[in-house]
C-alpha cells in the first residue's frame, strides 16, 4: 500500500540523514583502522547507493524484486572488491619493508647477556662515573654507541626508548639533531646535518661541531629477481630526478622504476641531497594516514620490495640490522659495497658519520670523544661492522 506523497518526502529525508549520520561514524572507525584508501571510500558509495535505494522503497519505483535483485547484485561486486583489496594487501604485507621504526633495538642494549653488541677484548683504560653524557642518535648507529657506553660507563639498565628518563636512548636521525639543538642530549651519533638542520641550529646560537668517527657506506638495493645488478652515479642521479623512468633504461626489463625516499632530514634523505649536488628531487611515493586532529595526510612510504622499486639506506643497516635476502644490493660506478672498497676509497658513495656536539657543558664530553677516535673506540667501529676513520 502506497504511503501519501506528503509522508514520504519528511520520511526520505530522515532515512537519508540517517544513513550520511551512520556513513560519518563508519569513516571515523574505518580511519582509526588504517583503511582510508579503500574502505573509506567504499563506505561512502555503500552509504549512497543505500540511501538511493531507501528512497526508491518509500516511493515504491520499481517492483520489489527488481530493486532486491539490484541491491543483491551490487552487494556482491562490493564483497568482490573487498576480496581483491584484501588478497593484494596480503601481497604487499609479504613484501620485505625497509623502515626504521621496524627494527626492535633491545637486542642491541649495553649490558644485556645476550646483547648483540661489540665488545672491547680488554677492559677500557677510559671510564666514566659520574656527570653521563646523554646520548642520543640514529638507529643504525645504536649499536656502536651502545658498545661505547658498555666499555665506558657504569653498569645500568639503560632504556633505549625513554626518552625522558634515560641517559642512552635512540630517537632517529632528525630527531636526535632537534633533543641537541634543544640541549636534551650532549651527544648525538648520525651522518652530517641537513641544511635546515644546521640553519636551526645557527637560528638557537648554536654550533654543530662534527667528530668524524667512522666511514660507511651508502647503499640501493633492488629486488633480486631484478635484471639490473648495478647503477652509475649519474644513472642514481637521473633517476631520483625524474629523468629515467623505467628500469629498461638501465639494463633491465620493460617496468617503471618505483624509486622510493625517505623522510625530510632522516641521515640517508640527506646523504640522497648531497648526491644529487642540487639537482631537484622528484616525488617521492606517499602513502595517505590518518591524523586525529588534521585528517587525511601524506606521508613519505617507507620502501616496499615490489619487484620494480629502488631504494637505499646505509650498508651496515640494510646488510645487519635489517638484513633480508629478498632484497639485492647493487653496485655503483661498477664497485659493490664492502668493508674494503670503502676503506680503500674505491666505493664511490661513503662518508664519514659523526659524533655530533652542540656546545654542552658536560666536562666528559671532549675526553670521550678523544677515546672514541682512539685505537679502543676504533676497535669498537671495526668490531660493529663499520671502517674506521684511523
Amino acid at each position: 500500500m502506497k504511503r501519501p506523497l506528503g509522508t514520504n518526502l519528511p520520511l526520505s529525508f530522515i532515512v537519508v540523514a540517517a544513513i550520511a549520520f551512520a556513513e560519518t561514524i563508519a569513516y571515523f572507525i574505518i580511519s582509526l583502522f588504517g583503511g582510508l584508501q579503500f574502505y573509506a571510500p567504499l563506505s561512502a558509495v555503500v552509504a549512497f547507493a543505500l540511501a538511493v535505494y531507501a528512497v526508491l522503497a518509500i516511493f515504491d519505483l520499481f517492483k520489489l524484486r527488481i530493486r532486491r535483485i539490484v541491491l543483491a547484485s551490487f552487494a556482491g561486486l562490493c564483497l568482490l572488491a573487498a576480496g581483491v583489496y584484501e588478497i593484494n594487501q596480503a601481497y604487499v604485507n609479504s613484501l620485505a619493508e625497509v623502515n626504521d621504526r621496524e627494527i626492535s633495538l633491545e637486542k642491541y642494549k649495553p649490558f644485556q647477556p645476550e646483547s648483540k653488541i661489540a665488545i672491547l677484548d680488554q677492559t677500557s683504560t677510559y671510564k666514566i662515573t659520574d656527570e653521563l653524557p646523554r646520548l642520543d642518535g640514529a638507529t643504525a648507529l645504536y649499536p656502536l654507541y651502545s658498545a661505547f657506553v658498555q666499555a665506558v660507563y657504569p653498569k645500568d639498565d639503560y632504556s633505549v626508548y625513554d626518552f625522558e628518563s634515560s641517559t642512552v636512548v635512540c630517537t632517529s636521525t632528525s630527531t636526535a639533531y632537534d633533543r641537541l639543538i634543544d640541549g636534551d642530549t650532549d651527544i648525538i651519533f648520525a651522518a652530517a646535518p641537513s641544511l635546515s638542520q644546521q640553519k636551526s641550529a645557527k637560528a638557537v646560537g648554536k654550533e654543530l661541531v662534527l667528530t668524524p668517527i667512522g666511514r660507511e657506506a651508502f647503499v640501493f638495493f633492488v629486488h633480486k629477481r631484478n635484471k639490473v645488478d648495478g647503477l652509475t652515479t649519474q644513472q642514481i642521479k637521473d633517476i631520483y630526478s625524474g629523468k629515467l623512468t623505467n628500469w629498461k633504461q638501465v639494463g633491465g626489463k620493460r617496468d617503471s622504476i618505483r624509486a622510493f625516499q625517505r623522510e625530510e632530514n632522516s641521515g640517508s634523505q640527506t646523504m640522497l641531497e648531497k648526491i644529487m649536488e642540487g639537482t631537484p628531487l622528484m616525488a617521492a611515493p606517499q602513502k595517505d594516514v590518518m591524523d586525529v586532529m588534521s585528517g587525511i595526510i601524506s606521508q613519505t612510504a617507507s620502501y616496499r620490495n615490489y619487484k620494480n622499486a629502488l631504494g637505499f639506506s646505509f650498508l651496515f643497516y640494510a646488510s645487519e640490522m635489517n638484513s633480508n635476502n629478498e632484497i639485492k644490493l647493487l653496485a655503483v660506478d661498477g664497485v659493490e659495497p664492502g668493508r674494503e672498497s670503502i676503506r680503500s676509497g674505491a666505493y664511490p658513495i661513503a662518508s664519514e658519520f659523526y659524533a655530533v656536539t652542540a656546545g654542552s657543558s658536560n666536562p666528559h664530553i671532549q675526553p670521550f670523544l678523544d677515546w672514541i677516535v682512539s685505537p679502543e673506540g676504533q676497535e669498537l667501529v671495526a668490531k660493529t661492522g663499520y671502517t674506521p676513520v684511523k
